[in-house]
């Protein structure tokens, strides 16, 4: 059985809401875009952001056999990324059931900085508002995910 430890002072773990909206990219691309990040702080490691699974795009994530163990998180599972024909072994991890101690990050998305681009944002357009205008823009063919906005003008006035 894997030794369970819990965070203290000689190894501190801290969990916090990051207060601005944050968005991961691959290649350019938008993966995951939140306002509500956590924000988790371990010891002298870098800190990592976690987003909740329901704001990344997980069409583009494939589970992996990959499995790690944290004394103080319990065991991670990784995903790879593919997109546009590029692949990223392993480039997200998430702990599925944490250690009581970590429980606040169950489910949760990180993402390996090598790998994927995780940054915030100034403005403050809520998430669904951005998932809203992706759906109703089309990609040049002239399709859009959903049936476009009403027309905000009735009879336009004709030219001349």
């Amino acid at each position: 059985m894997d030794a369970i430890k819990t965070p203290g002072p000689d190894h501190p773990i801290t969990v916090e809401g990051h207060p601005r909206r944050m968005q991961a990219l691959y290649r350019g691309h938008v993966i995951a875009d939140s306002a509500g990040v956590l924000m988790l702080r371990e010891a002298s490691y870098k800190p990592v952001a976690y987003f909740p699974r329901a704001d990344v795009d997980m069409a583009y994530f494939a589970p992996t056999t990959r499995d790690t163990h944290c004394p103080y998180k319990g065991h991670a599972n990784y995903f790879t990324l593919m997109m546009d024909g590029a692949i990223a072994e392993n480039a997200a991890w998430s702990y599925e059931h944490p250690y009581p101690a970590m429980e606040v990050i169950a489910g949760r998305l990180a993402f390996f900085p090598n790998l994927v681009e995780v940054h915030e944002l100034d403005e403050a357009l809520p998430p669904a508002s951005v998932a809203a205008v992706i759906e109703h823009t089309d990609e040049g063919d002239g399709a859009s995910q959903r049936e476009p906005w009403p027309a905000t003008t009735r009879d336009p006035k004709p030219p001349g």
